[in-house]
């Protein structure tokens, strides 16, 4: 028999065992980082910065970009997130079916090709097209969450498969459109169908062999949501304070948490120095908000949780009792900042509630919440000391009840910014922000849950923010530490594309006409080019023998361009979407492609 001393030292060697193994299981990824020669992570970095300190293309030579080479994914839908540069090979994403192709760099041709058997009847369950944000690299590995949940791992260097799991059930309407991400040695992923009655959570996974490590649920009891009640803290009353005893079941009636929504399907950020993975929830099902009193916790949250057990340190929900469909997963963004004057480690979210909110990162103190686009009008500002915002009774669905049809709220359920994700420069200490422009009107009404059909309970329309430039969106510089537009570039369409930010002195972003632009840091248009179909993907830029590229996937869809890939005619089909977006076959196409420029010449 082992003695307890004995025991004791065996445990405690397992424990630095396993320690150093988390340190370096993704060690690959950590060096292949440091290179800003690289694309490894579909932000840039884990602090979600989107922003390339290479500079040999600037804001002087930018408009001499030319396309160096292009490559079809051969899939039509929508084409969101974007590819991973890892040395002299990428790796490239498509919508369903999921496909993963590893180019080279040297000539462009396909190492190997993944394509995974799906059964097509998750289409249907998919809410707002098919799209895939992108893969994850580490460990030798590139790790693909499909549509129909299954999240696998293929060998890098050849696309074999290493191991596959489950993540969900598209039966009841669980789906995936999410980029996994790798924080040391686990995956964490989300889910999708807040449409559909889903139960968001979100879950880590062993990197080396599959094996789940923790699930985070974000509504229901306390212990399966890895809440603290006395630990986990959120902000009341001006202060940081527990969260209490069943604070999300509380604020639910009966038993309709099991079906409240609150999905993960964003974008994940992560600190090492407080081993916090930060993440948002997304809407409580229906969007008929008289069918689910209460404040819906923790839907519509910012969450704080330990990478290595999953417990939340803490939570703050944005958009109590939704009643708009104001899905809270847009990225955090991870920045040392200057907030009112004083040095914070700041946590920057634009939400899809109109308003931009400063966090301290971690104690999760509310530092700054203000509309980062005029025409919100939903809430006339957020109250800092209760955190909540001041909803304007005229644009409460809630208040007005169903069937009646609530005119002119802004923004629509797109939000002010969906998960397109913002950019941020060390150098300009801004944030550079894709939005939408966009108002709605919101007609909400009863509707029964049957597991694996819609949940939606709502009809709606959207069109261009009234009394405005006319356009639908607009690409603005934010002042995190104050709250403030520095300045805002109208475009025609929502800006539908990720940022991109770098040293030289250039902010990149795509158009639904199929635009990628290149703007200075006063908002000055450099050059722009049309690609081949609209852009809903994420600019990115690698440097590969000497030169530096810039590359987008283009390829229209996504939910502002659901009524094009999906083939949509009725204005309120699209969740609402098609009739605010009809022009958009006027100025592009389906088509997914993947467009690299460069500039002329030897490096």
């Amino acid at each position: 028999m082992v003695s307890a001393l004995r025991l004791r030292h065996l445990l405690l060697l397992a424990g630095a065992v396993s320690a150093t193994g988390s340190a370096v299981a993704a060690e690959d990824l950590q060096q292949a980082a440091k290179s800003p020669k690289n694309w490894t992570m579909q932000a840039g970095n884990n602090a979600n910065h989107r922003y390339s300190s290479l500079a040999q293309i600037n804001k002087g030579n930018v408009k001499n970009l030319q396309v160096a080479w292009t490559f079809s994914t051969g899939v039509l839908r929508g084409h969101e997130g974007g590819p991973l540069v890892i040395g002299d090979t990428m790796y490239v994403h498509s919508p369903f079916p999921n496909k993963v192709f590893a180019l080279s760099l040297e000539d462009q041709s396909i190492k190997w090709k993944y394509e995974p058997k799906q059964d097509a009847a998750v289409i249907p369950v998919m809410c707002c097209d098919t799209v895939n944000r992108g893969v994850a690299y580490g460990d030798g590995k590139i790790i693909l969450q499909q549509a129909d949940t299954t999240l696998v791992a293929l060998d890098a260097k050849t696309g074999k498969e290493v191991w596959k799991v489950k993540n969900g059930d598209p039966k009841i309407g669980e789906t995936n459109t999410n980029a996994p991400h790798i924080f040391k040695d686990k995956v964490i992923t989300g889910i999708s169908g807040g449409e559909f009655g889903v139960r968001g959570r979100l879950v880590a996974y062993d990197l080396a062999t599959g094996k789940e490590v923790w699930k985070g649920y974000s509504v229901g009891p306390d212990n399966e949501m890895l809440i603290d009640p006395d630990k986990t803290m959120t902000w009341t009353d001006g202060k940081m304070a527990p969260v209490g005893k069943d604070s999300s079941i509380k604020t639910w009636k009966g038993d309709q948490w099991k079906i409240g929504g609150g999905t993960t399907w964003g974008w994940y950020s992560y600190d090492p120095e407080t081993n916090l993975v930060y993440y948002g929830t997304g809407n409580p099902s229906t969007w008929n908000p008289s069918q689910r009193p209460g404040d819906n916790k923790w839907s519509m949250t910012i969450f704080a949780r330990d990478l290595d057990t999953g417990m939340a340190k803490w939570v703050y929900q944005m958009t109590p009792h939704d009643e708009w469909d104001y899905d809270g997963v847009n990225e955090m963004i991870l920045a040392d900042i200057k907030v009112k004057g004083k040095p914070r480690k700041a946590l920057v979210h634009f939400d899809r509630n109109g308003f931009a909110y400063t966090m301290d990162r971690v104690s999760g103190e509310l530092l700054v919440a203000e509309k980062y686009d005029p025409v919100v009008n939903w809430a006339s500002h957020v109250d800092m000391k209760t955190g909540r915002p001041v909803v304007q009774a005229k644009y409460s669905t809630a208040q007005n009840g169903p069937d009646v049809n609530t005119k002119g709220v802004c923004p629509s359920a797109l939000g002010t910014k969906d998960q397109q994700p913002a950019s941020y420069s060390p150098k300009t200490g801004l944030f550079y922000v894709p939005t939408n422009h966009v108002c709605m009107d919101y007609e909400p009404f009863q509707v029964d849950y049957t597991a694996g059909q819609p949940y939606v309970g709502a009809t709606l329309s959207m069109y261009p923010a009234p009394n405005s430039h006319g356009g639908m969106g607009n690409f603005i510089a934010w002042d995190a530490g104050t709250g403030k537009i520095v300045w805002s570039k109208p475009e025609k369409f929502s800006v539908w594309s990720g940022a991109l930010a770098t040293a030289g002195d250039v902010n990149f972003y795509g158009t639904l006409e199929g635009y990628i632009k290149a703007v200075d840091n006063q908002g000055k248009e450099l050059w722009k080019f049309k690609t081949p179909s609209g852009i809903i993907g994420n600019v990115t830029t690698w440097e590969y023998k000497g030169k530096q590229y810039i590359g987008v996937l283009s390829g229209i869809g996504g939910w502002a361009g659901i009524g094009m890939a999906a083939g949509l005619e009725k204005d309120n089909e699209g969740l609402g979407a098609v009739g605010g977006y009809r022009e958009l076959s006027k100025y592009t196409e389906l088509g997914g492609v993947l467009t690299v420029f460069t500039l002329p010449g030897k490096s």
